[in-house]
């Protein structure tokens, strides 16, 4: 192979791991690809916005604390996954598939901020000005304060920022953006990095903040260099079927908030609306009495949210049947069909296992456990749990049931849409108060859980007919 030029480096395409020589592979990420060819340095005059010296070090006692109130966007919804707001001089990045609602989030949020008096300065990569005129006409928005620019090259959107100062600044999408000094194309690792990061200088030295989209791979990760996330303050995902009504917006890293919180959105005529009563939403459609359905109560960051959870087993024509997953994670539903089999006495070793989480969500909860095992028992069974319950735990092992945090919220929320029982592990009995309506019933293992929730007999026809073990 050729002598590497001088001054030249080499990246990873994947993670943006940066060698000084060539290899045909990358040892950061172990991804079999060959590493691509960038200049290693882009220096430019440093620009008038940028100061006229470079900054010399500070004492860290001596730096003083500028304070700067959150800018409240449009949407509530938007507003809770970013901690309140957006704080000025962030970059925040925005990711999702084609078509979910990205460039309509931020035309909402652009209209919405205009209309409170703050020019907005929206720079699109992808679409003409008039492509985007025309969807705001369908939206119903006049356009006022909102300032459109057609442009990819960084240094010429940053020129025209430095001019406009807007209240806030938007760029759709980083994957369009170029800087005339690279040799490389559009989109590439070196191009979206130093463009990100020229417009990210300009967003701390002006204090205005700046909310860019990002395309997304076939997996559902961010496209392009993985250092693109590491360098700006937020990253938040737009997840949902383009086809369906709802849209669930995930933060994944946030430098000034929590990364927990979740924003629901509906897509209608008018463009994406927020979801008041998600729980209440989500359960709408569901059937009572429905066969390997259940109710569990999820935290998603501050929110208690109550999300069904289906299952559907059959038998399997295939020498190793299927496991599917979808809304919850593969290796814990294996886990979970292991235990059912070995510690409850379900025979699951000839049926394909189904689980689906209603309405788009993804669980991460641990407490989500209980729940997918009951409704795989239920539909093994062809039972339906007890009506009016909602369960929460998380199963290990040796199936003994393990406490759930923050049982008190959970249970209230059940309360409030009028659910009669909740289950919940022996462990997370606790102190706590009780709420009028809803009875607390604990168990210390999956079998016991299953025994009661999945009756049979003479316990189902006492159930039917109003009354408990305990006569209630």
């Amino acid at each position: 192979m050729a002598k590497d030029k001088a001054g030249a480096a080499f990246f990873c395409a994947s993670c943006g791991y940066e060698s000084p020589k060539w290899m045909g592979f990358c040892p950061a990420c172990r991804e079999r690809a060959p590493l691509v060819q960038s200049p290693s340095s882009s220096r430019r005059e440093r620009r008038s916005w940028a100061g006229e010296a470079p900054p010399a070090p500070k004492e860290l006692s001596t730096v003083a604390t500028d304070h700067h109130d959150r800018i409240p966007m449009a949407f509530s919804e938007l507003n809770r996954v970013l901690g309140g707001g957006v704080v000025p001089g962030s970059v925040v990045l925005m990711a999702g598939e084609p078509g979910v609602g990205k460039s309509t989030m931020l035309l909402q949020t652009a209209q919405g901020l205009a209309a409170e008096g703050g020019a907005v300065l929206y720079v699109s990569g992808e679409e003409s000005v008039s492509q985007i005129k025309s969807r705001s006409d369908r939206l119903g928005f006049s356009g006022r304060g909102v300032y459109m620019l057609a442009e990819t090259n960084a240094d010429e959107i940053v020129r025209h920022l430095e001019e406009f100062r807007p209240a806030l600044a938007m760029v759709d999408s980083v994957q369009t953006l170029y800087c005339a000094d690279l040799p490389s194309g559009a989109g590439s690792v070196a191009q979206v990095r130093e463009s990100t990061l020229r417009i990210m200088r300009w967003a701390k030295a002006s204090a205005v903040p700046v909310v860019m989209t990002g395309h997304v791979t076939k997996e559902g990760s961010l496209a392009g260099p993985r250092v693109l996330e590491h360098m700006v303050d937020a990253v938040v995902h737009l997840e949902g079927d383009g086809t369906g009504e709802y849209r669930i917006l995930r933060g994944s890293k946030n430098r000034f908030g929590s990364t927990d919180e979740v924003g629901i959105f509906q897509m209608g005529g008018g463009g994406l609306e927020e979801v008041p009563d998600p729980s209440r939403v989500l359960l709408a459609n569901r059937l009572e009495g429905a066969v390997g359905s259940t109710i569990v109560p999820v935290l998603e960051g501050s929110r208690p949210l109550l999300v069904e959870v289906q299952a559907l087993t059959s038998p399997s024509v295939l020498p190793a049947p299927r496991r599917v997953a979808n809304g919850l994670d593969y290796n814990r539903l294996l886990m979970l069909a292991a235990v059912l089999g070995r510690r409850v006495g379900l025979g699951l070793a000839n049926l394909d296992v189904i689980v689906n989480v209603v309405g788009g969500l993804r669980l991460r909860d641990p407490s989500s456990d209980l729940a997918v095992a009951l409704a795989i028992a239920s539909s093994v069974r062809n039972v339906p749990v007890r009506a009016q319950t909602v369960v929460a735990g998380e199963v290990g092992l040796s199936g003994e049931l393990r406490a759930v945090s923050q049982w008190q919220r959970r249970l209230n929320e059940a309360s409030r849409l009028g659910f009669r029982y909740c289950v919940f592990p022996e462990a997370s009995r606790g102190d706590g108060q009780a709420v009028q309506g809803t009875q607390r019933k604990t168990f210390p293992t999956l079998e016991a859980a299953v025994s009661w929730a999945l009756p049979r007999g003479r316990e189902k026809a006492a159930w039917e007919t109003g009354f408990d073990e305990e006569g209630v």
